[in-house]
C-alpha cells in the first residue's frame, strides 16, 4: 500500500503544477488586457484557450492512458508543454497569445491521464478518496493565485511562463523517479481498439455525468479565470489583493476535493452530489443579485436605497460555492469508478472533456454577456440557471427513476448509502 500512496503524492504534485501552468492566463491575462486594449469578449477568448485543448485532449489522452499506462502519458505531457510554455514569453500579437495558449492547455489534459492512473493502485471501497485527493490538484489553480501576481509585480508577466516551463520540467524528472509502472496496463494481453473503448459512450449515464461535471468542473475552472479581473472591476482592488480574495474560492474548491471523494464513499455519490447541488443552488442566487439602487418616494421625499453584495458578504459565499463545486467534481468521479471501472480512462476523458469544454466556453459567454448588458454578475445568473439544469436531471432519473429509454418509470425512494446506477 505504500506504493500506492507514494504514486497518488506524486501525480498529485504533477497535477498541481499542471494546474497552476493551466490558469495562467487568469492573472498574466489582466496586464496583458491592457496592454492589448481588449474587450471583456476578447479577454474571455484569451483566459480560454488553455482550456480548449485541455478540454479537447481528455479523451484521447484517457484513452491513451487506458492502453499504456498514466506514468509514460503524463511524464510525455509534463515535458512536451515545457517549450510552448516558455514560448508564450515573446508573444506580442492577441493571435501570438490564442496560439500558445491553445498548444500549452495541454497540460490540462493531465487529469485524464492522473485520475484513471492513481484509481488503479487503490482497491473499489477507496477509490472516491484516492480520485478526491488527486483531484485536489486543482489547488494549482490558488497557487497560480499566489505566485504569479508576485512574479508580475516584481519581474513583469513575460516572466512568469518562464518560470513555469522550468516547473514542468523539474516535475517530469521527480515524477518519473517517485511514481511507478501502470497496474492496469498488462503487456502481454492485446490492448482493445479505439472502436471496443469507445463503446462505452452509448450508455447514457456517460452524458448525464457529462452534464454534472460541465457544471462542477467547468464552473470552478471558468470562475478560477474570471474572479481575478472580476474583483479589480466590480471592486477596484488591486490585481495582488483581487488574486488573494479570487484564491478563497480556488483554494477550498481545490484543497477540499479529497473531503469530497471521502463523503463519497461514505454517503455515496448520489446523496453528496443532490445536496451540494442544493448548497450552489442558494449560494448562485445570492451572488446573481446586481448591485442596485432603488428610490422610495416618501412624504418626505425620495429617499435612496441601495441592494448588492458589499466584499466581505460576497466573498464567503464564494467561498460556500467553491466548496460545493469541490465536493462536486469528487463525486461525479466517485460515480464512474462505481459504474465504469473496466473503462475509466475512457470515460474519464470524455467527462472530463465535457467539464473542460465547460471551463472554455463560459468565460467566453461571460465576457459577451458583459459586453452585452453590462452587469458582472450576469455570470452568476447564467451558472444558476445551469444548476437548474442539473438538479431537474438529477431529480428525474435518480430521485424519481425515470427511464428516459421510453421502456417503463420507476418510482423507487433513493438509496443514499449507495451511489445511483
Amino acid at each position: 500500500m505504500g506504493k500506492a500512496w507514494r504514486v497518488l503524492g506524486v501525480s498529485t504534485f504533477a497535477f498541481v503544477v499542471c494546474f497552476a501552468v493551466w490558469m495562467m492566463f487568469g492573472v498574466i491575462g489582466i496586464p496583458i488586457r491592457k496592454e492589448l486594449g481588449l474587450n471583456a469578449a476578447e479577454f474571455g477568448l484569451l483566459t480560454a484557450m488553455p482550456v480548449l485543448s485541455g478540454a479537447a485532449l481528455r479523451l484521447p489522452l484517457g484513452i491513451w492512458t487506458d492502453r499504456l499506462g498514466g506514468r509514460a502519458v503524463m511524464a510525455i505531457l509534463l515535458v512536451a508543454c515545457a517549450m510552448p510554455v516558455w514560448l508564450l514569453s515573446y508573444a506580442t500579437r492577441f493571435w501570438q497569445f490564442l496560439l500558445a495558449g491553445l498548444i500549452l492547455g495541454a497540460v490540462g489534459a493531465s487529469f485524464a491521464a492522473g485520475t484513471p492512473y492513481v484509481a488503479r493502485f487503490f482497491p473499489p471501497a477507496r477509490r472516491g478518496f484516492a480520485m478526491g485527493v488527486f483531484g485536489a490538484g486543482t489547488s494549482g489553480a490558488a497557487l497560480n493565485l499566489f505566485i504569479a501576481p508576485w512574479l508580475v509585480g516584481h519581474y513583469g508577466w513575460q516572466m512568469v511562463p518562464r518560470v513555469y516551463a522550468v516547473a514542468l520540467l523539474v516535475t517530469a524528472g521527480v515524477f518519473w523517479l517517485l511514481s511507478a509502472p501502470d497496474p492496469g496496463v498488462d503487456s502481454a494481453r492485446k490492448a482493445p481498439g479505439f472502436g471496443a473503448q469507445l463503446r462505452v459512450l452509448r450508455d447514457p449515464r456517460v452524458w448525464k455525468y457529462c452534464q454534472y461535471y460541465s457544471l462542477m468542473f467547468g464552473g470552478f475552472t471558468a470562475l478560477s479565470l474570471w474572479m481575478p479581473q472580476y474583483f479589480v472591476g466590480e471592486y477596484n482592488v488591486a490585481i495582488g489583493m483581487a488574486a488573494l480574495l479570487a484564491a478563497c474560492f480556488s483554494l477550498p474548491a481545490g484543497a477540499l476535493r479529497a473531503l469530497g471523494g471521502a463523503l463519497s464513499d461514505r454517503f455515496g455519490a448520489h446523496a453528496t452530489t443532490w445536496w451540494v447541488l442544493w448548497v450552489a443552488w442558494i449560494a448562485l442566487f445570492l451572488l446573481s443579485y446586481p448591485q442596485t439602487e432603488m428610490i422610495v418616494h416618501t412624504i418626505r421625499g425620495p429617499a435612496r436605497f441601495g441592494i448588492g453584495l458589499n466584499l466581505w458578504m460576497f466573498v464567503p459565499l464564494l467561498f460556500a460555492l467553491g466548496v460545493s463545486l469541490a465536493f462536486g467534481m469528487a463525486s461525479t468521479f466517485k460515480y464512474l469508478g462505481e459504474d465504469f471501472p473496466d473503462n475509466l480512462g475512457v470515460v474519464t476523458g470524455i467527462v472530463g472533456l465535457a467539464g473542460g469544454l465547460g471551463g472554455f466556453l463560459l468565460p467566453i459567454i461571460w465576457g459577451a454577456l458583459l459586453d452585452l448588458l453590462g452587469v458582472r454578475s450576469s455570470a452568476f445568473m447564467l451558472l444558476y440557471g445551469i444548476v437548474w439544469v442539473s438538479l431537474i436531471l438529477i431529480y428525474f432519473t435518480e430521485v424519481k427513476r425515470v427511464d428516459f429509454t421510453g421502456s417503463h418509470d420507476l418510482h423507487v425512494p433513493p438509496q443514499p448509502e449507495n451511489s445511483s446506477h
